[in-house]
């Protein structure tokens, strides 16, 4: 149930550029601008969804705040964890950076 709330929040940002292409998704989480998305960048990136579901901001998704308030509490370093593994899943070319091909891919 835990994986099946992370994958959901890790997928939710997927559905909302659905319609962008995938160097526009890119660009969502290059903060540097230099056209690839490091893993820093990513799990910044992705740990915003975690934050505006931590309503009240103690660094813990309860099980109320969890979509459908199932699940088992998480922190935020837990939640970063799992990131960084998908991350390195996504880099398929072991670069240690994502492209917009890498990034847009259906985790394996």
């Amino acid at each position: 149930m835990r994986r099946l709330v992370i994958a959901m929040v890790l997928l939710a940002p997927l559905v909302a550029f659905a319609q962008d292409s995938r160097a526009d998704y890119l660009r969502q989480f290059d903060s540097n601008g230099d056209g690839k998305v490091s893993e820093a960048e990513y799990v910044a990136y992705m740990s915003q969804g975690f934050r505006n579901m931590d309503t009240n901001g103690d660094g813990v998704l309860e099980t109320s705040e969890l979509p459908g308030g199932r699940g088992k509490p998480i922190t935020l370093k837990e939640y970063q964890d799992n990131l960084r593994q998908q991350f390195h899943k996504l880099d398929r070319h072991h670069r240690g950076y994502l492209n917009a091909q890498e990034l847009t891919a259906p985790p394996r």
